[in-house]
């Protein structure tokens, strides 16, 4: 008798104009050859792979998360993840929960020793990509700075007299820092270190 196995199969296509019915038809044929019988579909029709919610991807990656699924099949590696680390997040969960992720296209079957060998790339490519997004960005904020440009948010003035008067008023620091519109913590830093209060101003 055949093993019975939650498989899901996901395909997804980015436009409307395209059809997933030949991934369908690869996937379908595939999970019969292997004598898969509980097979769901996951399907998601014009949706990008950029996009952060694809809505029946959601749902599949729920089922994953709570380990309602035993094999995961799609037809290419590139129709899961939207950039390689999320790709590799993906991969590690399935690994994680003991899911076997079948990639037809590529003949990618984690079940077996190519398979996690192949995770173990696929990671450290992952850290290298994410590596280089940061040298890049360090680099390009050392020359904005060598250019004399700001670096992140520009330093809102700080009307000390209105302050004084706001707090002499009574207020704290929080409702002034509003009203100001600047942070609790440089209103913070300035009661500490420069505001006297009006009965101490005559002192000495």
């Amino acid at each position: 008798m055949a093993k019975q196995l939650k498989v899901a199969i996901y395909a997804r296509v980015s436009t409307e104009e395209q059809s997933t019915d030949a991934q369908l038809r690869d996937l379908r044929q595939y999970a019969a050859s292997r004598n898969w019988n509980d097979v769901r579909e996951f399907i998601d029709e014009g949706v990008s792979g950029s996009k952060d919610s694809r809505p029946s991807w959601n749902i599949l990656w729920d089922d994953i998360q709570k380990g309602r699924v035993n094999v995961l099949l799609v037809h290419a590696l590139d129709r899961l993840g939207r950039s390689l680390p999320h790709l590799v997040k993906i991969i590690s969960t399935c690994v994680e929960r003991g899911i076997t992720l079948v990639s037809f296209r590529e003949n990618i079957d984690l079940s077996t020793s190519t398979g996690r060998m192949i995770v173990g790339i696929f990671s450290v490519l992952a850290e290298y990509e994410r590596q280089i997004i940061i040298d890049r960005t360090r680099s390009g904020m050392r020359a904005a700075k060598a250019r004399g440009s700001q670096i992140g948010q520009k330093r809102r003035h700080f009307d000390k007299r209105k302050a004084t008067k706001l707090r002499d008023a009574g207020w704290g620091q929080i409702k002034i820092a509003r009203e100001l519109g600047v942070g609790v913590g440089r209103i913070n830093a300035w009661v500490n270190n420069e505001y006297v209060a009006p009965d101490q101003r005559d002192a000495g």
